[in-house]
């Protein structure tokens, strides 16, 4: 459920449009091990296997191959390779100079001439990711083996999407900010505005007219716990200012280094911009009220703000 307040709607607004600026590209489709069914009849055109220099990818056949009927086109292009025991694997390693997307035809026949006679891949240069394995299957196998090969994809692509959720976090901003992209999706957000009760310093360089702490509660082991503050800052100055660093200090004079994101410098004038700071701990973690601490690189302008305080949800108090 999102979240109602228009504080914690830009917050995760502004985090993930950092994420879907930040996504990696596509990750190649290759596995370490790959399994091919000729007994439910071949796949459309020859597949592709995923072959890395100087490194072995190995065909395991559920048939024998008849000796002397293995081919390579071109030829050359492999640094060795070799039947394994009663024909039933086949050891395949390219060359040092194998470059990503060179291609071979790999074409194998098989011992007692039933149907398919034979079976062909591609050997598709990758730069770091070969498969290991490549299992073919030309009988048709048990329900039970099915079912069990299913579920295992069915985990590993789950994951798949659980490691991507993560790296897509970690890249849209470091420490408490991980938090932010999937608050909205698991676990316990909570929220509330301390604009009230913060306490001003005349030194600052930039006045807060806004402000908004939120905590998270982890479900499960899957995220850590979570802080942030959200800060809307106006900037009386001559010049932009750009965060650079930001710390939180406990009532006992602990420091905790905080990650923080922006989306843009704060502009001089009354307009003034967002700035998001956290850290990957529980409230009942940091021994708050706390001093939250902002200032720039290089420069003499800070912002001091104490009497800090996260929200803690019900399930998570004592």
């Amino acid at each position: 459920m999102l979240p109602s307040s228009p504080g914690a709607l830009l917050v995760v607004a502004l985090l993930t449009g950092a994420a879907q600026a930040a996504e990696p590209p596509p990750v190649s489709r290759c596995a370490a091990t790959a399994r091919f069914d000729l007994a439910a009849g071949s796949p459309q055109g020859v597949p592709d296997v995923c072959a890395s220099a100087d490194e072995p990818t190995t065909f395991v056949f559920d048939s024998r191959v008849a000796a002397g009927t293995v081919e390579f086109q071109p030829g050359g292009r492999l640094a060795d390779w070799a039947p394994g025991q009663e024909g039933l694997s086949l050891h395949v390693i390219p060359k040092a100079d194998y470059l990503p997307g060179e291609r071979i035809k790999v074409t194998v026949r098989f011992a007692d001439g039933a149907a398919p006679a034979s079976a062909s891949f591609w050997l598709v240069g990758h730069a770091a990711k070969g498969t290991r394995r490549v299992e073919v299957f030309r009988q048709p196998r048990p329900p039970e083996v099915l079912k069990k090969e299913r579920d295992e994809a069915q985990a590993e692509a789950r994951q798949c999407q659980e490691d991507k959720a993560r790296l897509l976090a970690e890249r849209a901003g470091p420490g408490g900010l991980m938090g932010a992209a999937w608050m909205e999706r698991a676990g316990s957000l909570v929220s509330g505005d301390v604009s009230g009760q913060l306490k001003r310093h005349l030194a600052d360089a930039l006045r807060w007219d806004e402000a908004r702490s939120y905590s998270y509660t982890r479900k499960g082991e899957a995220q850590p716990a979570s802080v942030a503050v959200r800060l809307r800052l106006v900037n009386p100055g001559a010049e932009p200012w750009t965060l650079a660093g930001a710390a939180l200090v406990d009532s006992t004079g602990e420091e905790v280094e905080l990650a923080r994101w922006q989306e843009a410098p704060i502009p001089t004038g009354p307009i003034g911009g967002f700035v998001v700071v956290g850290t990957e701990r529980a409230p009942e973690q940091l021994g708050c009220p706390c001093t939250l601490k902002l200032w720039e690189s290089g420069g003499p302008r800070t912002v001091t703000i104490g009497n800090v305080t996260f929200p803690v949800s019900q399930k998570a108090a004592p």
